[in-house]
C-alpha cells in the first residue's frame, strides 16, 4: 500500500510540475521570455493566481487531498484555459529544451527523494527555478553561436546593402513598400511578417536569407532601451529609416523622450551612409540625414486607394496606389525616396507604386459574401485606427467594427477612439476584457456587444451583418491581453 501511495505521489508531482512549467513557458513566450514582463506587465494577473499561485499553495497544504484537487480541478481547468487560447504555445526548440530540462530535473529530484525516503513531499519550486535559470544559460550560449553564424553569413554576401527600419508606427508597411519597389531593379529579401526582434532577425538571416540577395530589408522593434542598438550593431545597416514616433508602448518607456532616444539608437550603425528620419522625430541636422514627412500634397484617400503628389528631387511626381489609408502615403513616400536614392527612375517608381500589394492585416480590403471587410488587425496605434474609421465612414451601408480598443496605451486615447467610433458605426463588438468596461460605459451606438471569448465572434457576425455592410477588424489583440 505504501509503495502504491509513493508511486501515485511521484507521478502526480512529475505531471504537476510539467503542467505548471507549461503554463510558465507559455507566458514567457508571449512576453519575449522576460520573466519581469510576465510578472509585472501581464494583462490578466488573475490567471497567475488561478493557474500558478493557488495550485502551488495547494500542493504544500492539502497533503494527500492534492491528488484529488489536481485530477478533478487543476487538470480540467488548465485544459480549458489552453483550449480557449487564440495564441497557443509554439513548440520551438527553445520550449522543447526547457520542458526536457524541467522533466529531467523533476525526475532526478523525485528519484533521489524516493530512494533516500527523506522528503516529506516532492518539491515543485526547485525544478522550476533551476530549469528556468538553466534554460536562460543554455539559450544565451546557443544564441551567441547562432548570432555569430548569422553575422558570418551576412559578411559572406558580397556587396549586400542592408536597410533597417524602425519607428512606433508603420515599420512593417515601410519595409514591405521598400522591398516591393526595389524589387523592380534588384534582388531583394525582407524579413517576413512583423519579425523585428534580435532573435527573430538572427533566425531569419540563418534560415531564410538567400545568398543572391542584393538588398536585405529588416525592421527593428523595441520594448526597452537598448533593443534597437542590439539589432543595429548586429546588422550594421548602411541605410536606416526612423518613421513616425508616438506613445505606442508608453508603459514600457515611461516617456515619449525615452521612445525617441531608443528609436534613434539606429543611427549608431558603424556602416551608416544614409538615414531617412520623419520630421516629428528630430530636427537636428546631420550630414547623413534626409528628413521626410513634408513632401506630400494633394492626398485623396478613399476605399479605392490613394492618389497624391510628391516632391522628389527638383520635380513633383503623381502617384496612385490601391493601398488604403492616407497615412500610408507617408510610408510610401519614404520608400520612394529610398528607391530614388538607389537609382530607380521616376517612371520605374510610378509603376512600382501602382503595383504595390497591401500588407497583410493592415487595412487589407477583402470582399466576401457581398460584405466589405477591412482587416486592420495588426494596426494598434490611434492614428491608424482613426484613419480606418474615416475610410469606413465613406461607405453607404451599415458599419460594424470589431476591436479590443488600444492596447499598451492610455485611457485618454481610448476615449478619443470611442468618440470617433460613436460618430460612424452602427454596431460595435468589443473583444477582450482590457478596455471592456471603458467601452461599455462610453459607447453610444445602436448595437454593442462585449465578448470575453472570441470563439463566439463568427456566429455573432453571421447574425448581425448582411450583404452591403462594411466590417472593420481593428487591432486584433490576442486573448491573453
Amino acid at each position: 500500500m505504501q509503495e502504491y501511495e509513493t508511486l501515485i505521489a511521484f507521478s502526480v508531482n512529475v505531471v504537476f510540475v510539467l503542467v505548471v512549467g507549461w503554463y510558465l513557458i507559455t507566458n514567457l513566450q508571449w512576453y519575449n521570455y522576460k520573466l519581469s514582463r510576465v510578472v509585472l506587465k501581464h494583462h490578466k494577473v488573475h490567471w497567475h493566481i488561478i493557474y500558478f499561485l493557488i495550485p502551488f499553495i495547494a500542493y504544500y497544504t492539502t497533503g494527500k487531498f492534492f491528488t484529488i484537487f489536481f485530477i478533478f480541478a487543476l487538470l480540467p481547468a488548465i485544459f480549458i484555459w489552453h483550449k480557449g487560447l487564440d495564441k497557443k504555445l509554439v513548440l520551438t526548440w527553445r520550449v522543447k529544451r526547457f520542458l526536457i530540462l524541467l522533466v529531467a530535473l523533476t525526475l532526478f529530484q523525485d528519484i533521489i527523494c524516493t530512494l533516500k525516503e527523506s522528503c516529506a513531499t516532492y518539491g515543485v519550486f526547485m525544478p522550476l527555478a533551476v530549469a528556468y535559470i538553466g534554460s536562460i544559460l543554455i539559450e544565451k550560449y546557443l544564441f551567441a553561436i547562432y548570432k555569430k553564424q548569422a553575422k558570418n553569413k551576412l559578411a559572406s554576401i558580397d556587396g549586400l546593402e542592408i536597410i533597417c527600419i524602425t519607428g512606433s508606427y508603420g515599420k512593417t508597411s515601410i519595409k514591405n513598400f521598400v522591398a516591393q519597389i526595389l524589387a523592380h531593379k534588384f534582388e531583394v529579401y525582407a524579413t517576413p511578417r512583423s519579425v523585428n526582434t534580435l532573435g527573430g532577425v538572427v533566425a531569419d538571416v540563418n534560415n531564410n536569407l538567400p545568398q543572391s540577395t542584393q538588398f536585405y530589408v529588416s525592421e527593428a522593434g523595441a520594448r526597452e532601451v537598448g533593443d534597437i542598438y542590439e539589432i543595429t550593431t548586429f546588422l550594421e545597416p548602411q541605410t536606416v529609416v526612423v518613421g513616425r514616433v508616438g506613445e505606442a508602448h508608453i508603459e514600457y518607456f515611461k516617456s515619449l523622450k525615452n521612445i525617441i532616444a531608443t528609436k534613434l539608437e539606429i543611427m549608431k550603425s558603424p556602416r551608416l551612409k544614409k538615414a531617412f528620419i520623419h520630421t516629428t522625430v528630430t530636427d537636428e541636422p546631420h550630414e547623413k540625414v534626409e528628413f521626410f514627412g513634408n513632401e506630400i500634397t494633394n492626398i485623396n484617400a478613399t476605399l479605392e486607394g490613394i492618389d497624391f503628389d510628391m516632391k522628389l528631387g527638383d520635380k513633383t511626381i503623381h502617384l496612385h496606389t490601391d493601398i488604403l489609408g492616407s497615412f500610408q502615403a507617408m510610408n510610401i513616400a519614404v520608400a520612394v525616396k529610398i528607391a530614388h536614392y538607389f537609382g530607380l527612375s521616376d517612371e520605374q517608381i510610378v509603376k512600382a507604386v501602382a503595383k504595390l500589394e497591401p500588407v497583410e492585416h493592415r487595412l487589407q480590403k477583402i470582399t466576401a459574401g457581398g460584405k466589405i471587410i477591412i482587416d486592420d488587425g495588426f494596426n494598434g496605434n490611434i492614428d491608424g485606427m482613426l484613419e480606418a474609421i474615416r475610410l469606413c465612414s465613406l461607405h453607404d451601408g451599415a458599419k460594424v467594427i470589431v476591436t479590443p480598443g488600444l492596447v499598451e496605451s492610455t485611457q485618454e486615447l481610448n476615449l478619443k477612439l470611442i468618440e470617433a467610433i460613436n460618430k460612424v458605426f452602427d454596431t460595435v463588438i468589443v473583444t477582450g476584457s482590457l478596455n471592456a468596461a471603458l467601452f461599455n460605459k462610453h459607447l453610444q451606438v445602436k448595437h454593442k456587444f462585449i465578448l470575453s471569448d472570441k470563439s463566439k465572434l463568427t456566429d455573432l457576425l453571421a447574425k448581425q451583418t448582411q450583404a452591403g455592410d462594411i466590417i472593420l477588424f481593428a487591432n486584433d489583440a490576442p486573448n491573453f491581453i
